[in-house]
């Protein structure tokens, strides 16, 4: 989910940039100091607009730049347990497939591709075939440049000191979950049957 978070902060002027337009200062340090930071509270910071600057800096003893504070609105990536998104995959492996949602990666294992239980990974095409008849004529695949929709079943933030991520966990078995033509097929089958009464 994407938020419009309000954040409040301090920029740090040097001495060098004095003279140039604030403003300008100050929305090229917070893209800087902002855009793609993780945060847990926040999510993933996308971007920075709005940026309001306090032209009174204040300098500090020892120290020849000016602090400004700075209160600015930016857009935020944050995921959440349960919610159902779309994607592209961007890489697949034996173990499983990456897929881009919003401005960070998320992984589906294998196991969670389908619910079928037989899945097999070609490793020339590097595309997961999926059911027990791999080899019929049109069977169902997934590869680089799908589009699905999944379910965030698992989210883990890290540190700086641990390289500043978040992993996020997906999966598609569920109805209506999955590559997009599979939903679209479902769809047409549940239209197709007639309905009971």
């Amino acid at each position: 989910m994407f938020r419009i978070v309000s954040v409040r902060d301090y920029i740090r002027v040097p001495p060098s940039k004095f003279g140039e337009p604030i403003d300008k200062i100050a929305v090229e340090q917070l893209r800087e100091m902002y855009e793609g930071r993780i945060e847990r509270d926040l999510g993933v910071f996308v971007s920075v607009f709005d940026v309001k600057v306090d032209k009174k800096g204040i300098v500090m003893f020892g120290d020849g730049g000016a602090y400004h504070r700075v209160e600015f609105k930016a857009l935020a990536f944050v995921p959440l347990i349960n919610e159902v998104v779309e994607g592209e995959v961007t890489d697949t492996h034996d173990f499983g497939a990456f897929i881009r949602i919003g401005p960070t990666t998320a992984f589906m294992h294998k196991t969670q591709i389908a619910d079928e239980n037989v899945i097999h990974y070609d490793k020339q095409s590097k595309v997961f075939i999926i059911g027990e008849k791999a080899h019929d004529k049109t069977p169902r695949r997934l590869g680089k440049g799908d589009i699905v929709r999944a379910k965030i079943v698992g989210i883990s933030y890290f540190s700086a000191q641990e390289g500043n991520r978040v992993n996020i966990s997906l999966t598609a078995r569920q109805p209506f979950l999955g590559k997009l033509e599979w939903i679209e097929e479902e769809l047409q089958k549940k239209k197709a049957k007639p309905q009971q009464r």
